[in-house]
């Protein structure tokens, strides 16, 4: 049935021939070998949601996968391609959430908004056996991206996975010789319970690192860790997702240093370092050149969690030079003495601040106090975010324009379209009340926004600053203010949350509704009928 119903979907739009043929990876070209890997898909194809007992760190749980694996399918595809990817929700395991929705993170969704993949803003859950047809554009998109469940914490009970777009004519590919499924590194927290378990246990603490889906826990059996296979004298554009709920880890490889040269899609002037701290949701591109003595290496993760260890392999991969022993590496860390800097990251295409510069200068300036209440809850401007009893996208196409008609109150925020939008975020984690728990990386769907003041500076760069969609707020301890720019020339509701998923869970979103009255006649239009059926089989109308 539910493969009829994807078809009957891809007909009406003309598109059952290519759907047929989904199975073939459409991948990277230009030294980008098509991928033959049974876990690699192309932006055309099926994506199936399922329970499946794992044990990734020697530990044996019931989890939520897509494919049926974690990470799920590395999703490959070039700018310029059209996406066409069917969610099926087979899930049955009523100890976790068996409703579900996938987020394309990162990527603008221009004309699209419906299918952002964001459970009560942009769209109903899909319930158990039923499916959901994605389909949007990249035109002006490339680089490294990653998609998630984005239903309550779902995430945290495994369903994620990496999203990949090459650029054929990328600027920077004199600079490295492989970039391929191989190169791709996810690194996740995990948890040995449930997530329903665990909404009201803090701190969130996870039981291991994953790296690429294998790592090892304390008191655990040596279970495999990933291995990263290099050619000794090439140079590898490796491609790292901080994929998890909450830990951020700081990232090295011994004997070897990094040249970053993208932030969450966005290319930068290349920057040397040897280690690199990777926030929930954050993506970098670094190349490194395999040019020490044939052998193996630690790669390391450590998490913001005390009483971490490298011992036993904990937290831990291997890069693995071709002709080394199969065996662990036996290497040291450091010395560390180019530290990352999140200010000396500066892009290579178009860089520059929308609007006028200096603090305060954009059309619309919104300050964002953070807080804490007393039940526990995170709260932004005093209001915790409650999801509403329908989608905020289908009450702007119900007619609803005005930030006092959206749902939840006080926390949707109405903005004109084609204007420059600055929100400052000051940390308040040693405030009574604050936020604490942090430092908070924050997400903007549908936009990469300008970092005009960073965490750990307090300088503000309106020339060329990092571009990004994730960012943290650092902490109070040195007057972190966090701020952003962007343009709302993108019509639609937008999630603005903190991407520790326990955090989003206890409400600590907003939402910029961006041109309602454009959203409205935008999306009425590119809606298909099968989303609001979505919603009709949950019993909400239009």
């Amino acid at each position: 049935m539910l493969i009829m119903r994807t078809l009957a979907h891809l007909l009406a739009l003309g598109l059952v021939n290519i759907y047929l043929v989904s199975a073939t990876s459409i991948g990277p070209q230009f030294r980008r070998a098509l991928s033959k890997r049974a876990n690699v898909l192309g932006p055309v194809s099926t994506v199936e949601v399922v329970n499946k007992v794992i044990a990734p760190d020697g530990f044996p749980r019931s989890t939520v996968l897509a494919g049926g694996t974690f990470p799920g399918p590395l999703i490959q595809a070039q700018k310029g391609d059209e996406f066409l990817v069917n969610v099926v929700n087979l899930l049955n395991d009523t100890s976790m959430n068996v409703t579900t929705s996938i987020h394309w993170h990162g990527i603008f969704q221009h004309q699209s908004n419906w299918a952002d993949g964001t459970a009560f803003i942009t769209q109903c859950p899909i319930q158990p056996n039923e499916s959901f047809l994605h389909k949007f554009t990249v035109p002006d998109q490339a680089g490294t991206y990653w998609y998630h469940s984005h239903l309550s914490v779902q995430y945290c009970d495994g369903l994620r996975g990496p999203l990949v777009i090459y650029d054929p004519d990328d600027p920077l590919a004199h600079l490295y010789d492989v970039d391929d499924e191989s190169t791709v590194i996810m690194l996740s927290d995990w948890y040995h319970q449930p997530s329903p378990q665990l909404y009201n246990s803090i701190p969130f603490t996870p039981d291991s690192t994953l790296i690429n889906g294998l790592g090892r826990y304390p008191g655990g059996p040596a279970s495999p860790l990933a291995v990263v296979n290099v050619t000794q004298g090439l140079r590898y554009r490796f491609r790292i997702i901080g994929a998890s709920c909450d830990a951020w880890f700081n990232f090295t490889i011994d004997g070897h240093n990094m040249t970053i040269i993208e932030a969450d899609g966005n290319e930068v002037e290349p920057v040397v370092v040897d280690s690199l701290a990777v926030y929930a949701a954050q993506r970098y591109s670094f190349i490194v050149t395999a040019d020490q003595p044939v052998g193996n290496y630690w790669m390391r993760a450590v998490s913001d969690f005390p009483n971490q260890t490298f011992d036993g392999g904990l937290n831990s991969a291997i890069l693995r030079y071709s002709g080394a022993p199969i065996e662990d590496p036996t290497t040291e860390p450091g010395p560390y003495v180019l530290p990352f800097d999140e200010s000396a990251l500066h892009p290579i295409i178009a860089s520059g601040v929308p609007g006028t510069p200096g603090v305060g200068n954009a059309d619309v300036n919104i300050n964002i106090i953070t807080g804490l209440n007393a039940e526990g809850l995170f709260t932004m401007n005093n209001y915790t975010f409650v999801n509403p009893p329908l989608p905020v996208l289908l009450q702007i196409l119900s007619g609803a324009h005005e930030a006092s008609q959206l749902l939840p109150n006080g926390s949707v925020y109405t903005l004109p379209l084609n204007k420059t939008i600055e929100l400052s975020i000051p940390a308040t984690d040693l405030t009574p009340g604050g936020a604490v728990g942090g430092p908070h990386p924050m997400h903007l769907h549908g936009h990469a926004f300008d970092v005009v003041r960073v965490a750990g500076n307090s300088t503000y760069n309106y020339v060329n600053p990092v571009r990004r969609d994730t960012v943290s707020l650092g902490t109070q301890a040195v007057n972190d203010n966090v701020t952003i720019r962007f343009s709302t020339n993108n019509p639609g509701p937008w999630y603005f949350h903190c991407h520790i998923d326990w955090h989003l869970h206890d409400g600590f979103a907003i939402v910029m509704a961006e041109g309602p009255l454009a959203a409205q006649a935008q999306e009425s239009k590119a809606t298909p009928e099968y989303w609001y059926q979505l919603c009709s089989s949950q019993g909400v109308g239009r």
